[in-house]
């Protein structure tokens, strides 16, 4: 598990500041279309990574920080979204469809 884990959180350091992805954006570029919950698992595991893995930027497919509670802290996901510009209220990115980021366009996996 720990390679496709691996995977998973090199796709995630390719997020740029500002942007935002789904779990299910990250489980189809890595070749398991149905395995959003995997990334979720994954996302929870990344703050034991030896390299940093902005996994603040991974939230469900409507823009809902559903992850929020396993960062240390009550709004430290908000709080690192907030810091790079991105607007969230009520646990949920605004205007997601304009800052969503799409590994599918924006990365070539032979180039990371």
């Amino acid at each position: 598990m720990s390679d496709l884990y691996d995977k998973i959180y090199e796709v995630v350091r390719q997020i740029p500041a500002g942007r935002a992805t789904s779990y299910g954006a990250i489980a189809r570029f890595v070749g398991s279309p149905r395995g959003s919950r995997m990334v979720g698992w994954a996302m929870n595991q990344s703050h034991s990574s030896k390299a940093y893995v902005p996994a603040h930027r991974v939230v469900n497919r409507l823009g809902i920080l559903s992850g929020k509670h396993h960062f240390p802290g009550e709004n430290l996901m908000q709080e690192l979204l907030e810091n790079e510009g991105i607007v969230v209220i009520d646990d949920q990115i605004q205007d997601f469809d304009k800052i969503f980021w799409d590994p599918m366009k924006e990365l070539d996996w032979d180039s990371i």
